[in-house]
């Protein structure tokens, strides 16, 4: 391999930065608005079948754990002596992933009885470990195949095998598959405070959320190929993108593209459509270098998982601050929402505004790591 080749390896992947560093700001932005009574509909959830902009955000993120992988640890794959420790790597850091949830969790409400086991940092915990797993033991191919089988084995079990209590399968809110083997194995009292009767990070729906990083996985495998130039990169992605939409959207038809339940169509809808995205960045950013105004979202991205937990972090200490206002206690979060915005917007403009206000502040300590090169790896 050439010195230009081994650069080209070694050189961080700008795009991927700021497409992650995007998500997590968009992830920001909805989880945190300052009504949740008054959201405007794109930036909410699908009630359950269908897709917004938010039921994107959450896929993207994982695609892009995929890519990631294949970035950190491509050049130790081929040395089969290494393969113990990138496992024991990967498996240290999914602990300490989950070890983050739970604390922020206790932040809130120091309570195990009603502790959710699953939830997003946990699902990535679990996706990660798995898929560095796959990622080095097998080959391009065999991914493929593994992320095929994933994809029509889900198909199989959500729409073919029978609910026990329901009969034949369904697919309905807390009624399919996958909600009962949650009843089973996590209990309402473990389960998303949403619903307590399903959860839409549980247990059978992580094994589709695994095909997504592998997507992810891929599309990183081809943006490291060396047999082909920067414009063939974007155009075989694009292409696949491209065919992946459509044959989700096909699919939609009796497996309805569902974030809640992570179904295939889902996989191949949100995969396409990251695919498009990340490569589009890649053309205009790491190829064209076209960099101007994109360093808010790299600090994000480079310090994706750190962003994300302050954002829960903060969120909890204002709430623990108490003020007492003519006899009415109200935490500082809400005094500060109701003192800034309430007067000044309507009542969705206002939610909205205390969204990107929480964004921007957050991205004050981002830009400062970014600048300094800290990078915090958990």
């Amino acid at each position: 391999m050439s010195n230009t080749e081994l650069l080209q390896q070694k050189k961080r992947l700008l795009s991927l930065d700021f497409f992650r560093g995007l998500t997590v700001a968009a992830m920001i932005l909805v989880n945190n608005p300052g009504d949740w009574d008054h959201i405007y509909a794109p930036l909410e959830h699908s009630k359950w079948n269908g897709c917004t902009p938010t039921d994107l955000i959450f896929p993207f993120f994982m695609f892009m754990v995929g890519v990631s992988i294949v970035y950190a640890i491509s050049s130790k794959k081929d040395d089969k002596t290494q393969h113990k420790n990138i496992i024991l790597k990967a498996l240290k850091r999914s602990v300490i992933i989950y070890i983050i949830f739970a604390a922020t969790h206790f932040l809130f409400a120091f309570s195990f009885s009603q502790f959710r086991i699953l939830g997003v940092l946990p699902r990535i915990a679990i996706v990660y470990f798995i898929s560095v797993i796959i990622y080095i033991k097998t080959n391009f191919k065999q991914r493929l195949w593994i992320f095929s089988i994933i994809l029509i084995l889900y198909c199989f079990l959500m729409t073919v095998v029978p609910v026990p209590g329901y009969g034949y399968a369904i697919l309905e809110p807390g009624k399919n598959l996958a909600a009962w083997l949650d009843n089973i194995v996590l209990t309402p009292a473990h389960m998303w405070s949403g619903t307590k009767t399903w959860d839409p990070e549980g247990v059978l729906s992580t094994l589709p959320a695994i095909a997504t990083c592998l997507y992810g996985i891929m599309v990183g495998t081809t943006l490291k190929r060396t047999n082909l130039n920067e414009a063939e990169k974007v155009a075989w992605l694009l292409t696949f993108a491209c065919l992946s939409i459509i044959i989700a959207l096909i699919w939609n038809n009796w497996f309805p593209i569902n974030k809640a339940l992570w179904t295939s169509s889902f996989v191949l809808y949100t995969g396409g459509l990251a695919t498009a995205g990340l490569s589009i960045s890649y053309w205009l950013i790491d190829v064209q270098q076209r960099k101007k105004y994109i360093r808010p979202f790299v600090a994000y991205g480079a310090n994706a998982i750190t962003a994300y937990v302050a954002a829960d972090v903060v969120l909890a200490v204002l709430s623990w601050i108490h003020l007492d206002l003519h006899g009415k206690t109200v935490n500082l979060q809400e005094y500060l929402y109701q003192t800034i915005f309430v007067p000044n917007f309507s009542p969705i403009n206002a939610s909205l505004a205390g969204a990107i206000t929480y964004v921007l502040i957050l991205m004050v300590p981002m830009l400062i790591l970014y600048r300094k090169k800290i990078f915090i790896k958990v």
